[in-house]
């Protein structure tokens, strides 16, 4: 059984929390530097490998056809290989005639209702001290190329296949239904040609203090914790289902669990256009959770945590990981690339990126109780046109023309925001 802390409440209270959960985890590990130094090693041998690959093949990403997926014939070695890396490019997830036609679509939306001009800058500081250009971030929702992705078959098929890599059955029933997925609205980013960009530092999303706080974060990681390292399986959906991150005002969170994070390229991108890089181990959260119990951190650190930020990784504390950072191969306007939700992942840098950088993100996120309880959220946002509840309140598209509406919902997606039983 993992150590019960007490639950963060105010910022006041985060520097004796911290304390006293390091204190308590400590003692209930043992010997923390061996158990570190094992992680590293499982760490190391998997960035070596993931590198020898990138040699290889010109990236550790796996990749597979949106149509092998869709006839299900991903093949069991394939299925290892994207549990291993953690990640997944999804080639030709739509047409890229189709996918230019999405990215012409969402900026006559935007030219249509004038956003260059009431646009007001950035709504939240979720990126804390991370080296980040925002700008290039829309807080645009409710176009109707993003909500017709949303709710195609092909996004549907994808992420029925992604969900299953996960061990969702427990003894009484599921922790989730694989194959029907709430609708997770979140922004799109547009980056120019020309632009010169710092791109985003490393980090993961899902929670930042509440991955050692949480008494569910402490079950989802209770193999890592009470220093079992080589039982933990990070594709082991138990208590996942269960975290809330906490709620910060006038900030990002996500109120949603998805099994991956993703996103679909509405142009082409070459190597070297400032792409989304990750470290391709799931298991590298344990180098994350494990590194502030070393001596070398102060006692009230959680080498660099904020309450309402993103979990940041860095050079300073993290140097086996920033060293794995692996880029995506290059992509066509219609691929789709996702990443396990504990995954680390950055965008690099670009100087006059040669070319557009448009992307919508689009996660997997199934049925659940508390995923079906955000979709009733998003539906309430939708038929206002209101920012979802898990972004800050800009609420650009109340009044915007040709916005998607509740009646322009399929069957898929009526099912995805409980109006129609999933």
């Amino acid at each position: 059984m993992s150590a019960s802390f007490t639950s963060l409440t105010l910022p006041a209270d985060v520097k004796q929390n911290v304390i006293e959960m390091k204190r308590a985890l400590r003692a209930q590990i043992g010997d923390v530097g061996g158990l570190f130094r094992q992680v590293c090693q499982k760490i190391e041998t998997e960035i070596a490998a993931a590198r020898e690959e990138e040699r290889r093949n010109g990236s550790a990403w796996p990749v597979l056809l949106q149509e092998e997926i869709a006839a299900g014939k991903v093949t069991p070695a394939q299925i290892a290989r994207i549990k291993r890396r953690g990640c997944l490019v999804v080639k030709q997830t739509f047409r890229r005639d189709a996918a230019l036609a999405m990215d012409a679509s969402m900026l006559r939306y935007l030219d249509e209702n004038h956003f260059d001009e009431v646009y007001r800058g950035p709504g939240d500081n979720f990126f804390g001290s991370l080296e980040a250009s925002r700008p290039e971030i829309y807080p645009i929702y409710w176009s109707k190329a993003q909500m017709e992705a949303r709710q195609s078959d092909e996004i549907a098929a994808v992420q029925s296949f992604l969900n299953r890599l996960w061990t969702f059955k427990h003894a009484e029933g599921e922790w989730f239904n694989p194959d029907v997925n709430i609708i997770y609205p979140d922004r799109i980013r547009r980056r120019l040609p020309g632009t010169t960009s710092k791109g985003l530092g490393a980090h993961t999303d899902s929670g930042a203090l509440e991955r050692w706080l949480l008494p569910a974060y402490q079950q989802v990681f209770g193999k890592i914790f009470n220093n079992r390292f080589a039982e933990y399986d990070p594709w082991d959906a138990a208590h996942r289902p269960d975290v809330n991150e906490y709620d910060v005002d006038n900030t990002t969170k996500c109120s949603a669990f998805r099994t991956f994070q993703g996103w679909t390229a509405l142009s082409d991108m070459a190597l070297g256009q400032g792409l989304l890089h990750v470290v391709p181990v799931p298991e590298a959260m344990a180098y994350i959770l494990l590194r502030p119990l070393l001596d070398d951190v102060p006692e009230d650190e959680l080498c660099g945590v904020a309450p309402g930020r993103v979990l940041p990784v860095s050079e300073r504390w993290h140097p086996h990981l920033i060293a794995g950072l692996s880029s995506i191969p290059a992509l066509e306007a219609g691929d789709s690339v996702w990443w396990h939700c504990d995954v680390i992942h950055s965008v690099a840098p670009v100087e006059n990126q040669q070319g557009w950088g448009n992307v919508m993100y689009i996660p997997a996120a199934p049925a659940c109780a508390k995923n079906r309880a955000y979709a009733q959220r998003v539906r309430e946002a939708l038929e206002t046109g209101t920012s979802p509840a898990d972004f800050p309140r800009e609420n650009y598209e109340q009044s915007w023309k040709d916005r998607f509406l509740i009646s322009d919902l399929n069957a898929r997606g009526r099912r995805a925001l409980g109006i129609d039983p999933l």
